[in-house]
């Protein structure tokens, strides 16, 4: 068993949890100006109350392993992208101080809200910043960071960072639908609806811009055996996309959420795809950047133990507090 790639398998593992489980509560904060002050924002914050700290879970044990599994690595990648990431836990913090003080300290309420939703968008758009960075590559001089403290910013970038605002926003609405009733459902519907449309103009750009950072992507989608899977991406995610659309205009609750989830799994294996096995694309491999095999193994003993029980409370926690929310649910203790 090749332990590099074991590990490579957990980060990946991580990353993708945290996206899909953080994503629809961070889409919840973007969404949040658009509900009317009062009751709708509480049922909308009520929706992700019980569990959206626990979401933030796999982006600590994402961020943790890479540190410990693939430190060259972690030691390009973070003075390269200093800038977005640290606005991004800076967005995070603001969120989650928000998140609890809007329900203590009414007479700031609009002030706490205000700071959830710009928080929760700032975070969002620095971790799309951050992917459309390392998508168009680092510059590496022997083991280290050689650009510039700029070079994160470029159009590609931010092109990605608004399209993730336009997906994690799409997650939110339909997450949404799912667990909320009357006018709340009524008005995700609605954004669900147009967000469908600008995240498959947001994937399309993305995915025209893409082979064409690295001649590594161009190679991998244009050629085989990646043209296997690049053949039949379009249509499944235009089939999802379809799929998506019928459901959020007629369907079952939960419908728009799944196909939403679809999408971004698509997403990330087209990405996977472009990717592997490089941990910088096009600069450094994950075997390149790995650490000793023995520590690999000693760390694998403790995610063996902690994954499973995180991936255990996790299900519980969505299990308890299954079902629709109203505008007092989670937090009725506190009006």
């Amino acid at each position: 068993m090749d332990l590099t790639v074991v590990w490579a398998a957990i980060i990946a593992f991580a990353v993708a949890m945290y996206v899909v489980m953080d994503g629809f509560d961070l889409g919840i904060g973007i969404l949040f100006p658009h509900f009317k002050v009062g009751n709708e924002r509480d049922m909308a914050m009520n929706a992700i109350a019980p569990v959206w700290d626990g979401n933030e879970t796999w982006l600590v044990l994402g961020g943790g392993g890479l540190m410990a599994a693939f430190p060259l690595a972690y030691a390009i990648v973070l003075p390269a992208l200093y800038a977005p990431l640290i606005a991004m836990l800076l967005g995070l913090i603001f969120r989650g101080v928000a998140f609890e003080f809007r329900w203590r300290d009414a007479n700031h309420r609009k002030g706490w809200d205000a700071a959830f939703s710009i928080g929760s968008s700032v975070a969002t758009f620095a971790q799309g910043i951050t992917l459309g960075a390392l998508l168009q590559g680092i510059t590496v001089t022997g083991r280290s960071y050689g650009g510039g403290w700029w070079d994160w910013l470029t159009p590609f970038s931010l092109l990605c960072g608004f399209s993730l605002l336009v997906g994690y926003a799409l997650l939110g609405a339909c997450w949404l639908v799912w667990r909320t009733e009357g006018p709340v459902h009524d008005d995700a519907r609605r954004f669900a609806k147009w967000l469908t449309l600008a995240m498959v103009m947001a994937l399309g750009l993305v995915s025209l811009a893409t082979p064409f950072l690295e001649g590594q992507y161009y190679t991998r989608w244009f050629s085989y055996p990646g043209l296997l899977v690049v053949i039949p991406m379009p249509l499944l995610v235009g089939g999802a996309a379809i799929m998506l659309w019928r459901t959020v205009h007629k369907g079952s609750d939960h419908s728009p959420f799944v196909w939403a989830l679809a999408i971004f799994g698509l997403s990330m294996a087209g990405l996977a795809v472009s990717i592997w096995p490089d941990v910088i694309p096009g600069r450094v491999t994950i075997w390149e950047a790995a650490s000793p095999p023995v520590s690999q193994l000693f760390m694998l003993v403790g995610a063996a133990i902690m994954v499973p029980l995180i991936l255990a409370y996790t299900g519980w926690s969505y299990w308890v507090f299954r079902g629709k929310v109203d505008e007092d649910g989670y937090h009725a203790h506190d009006h």
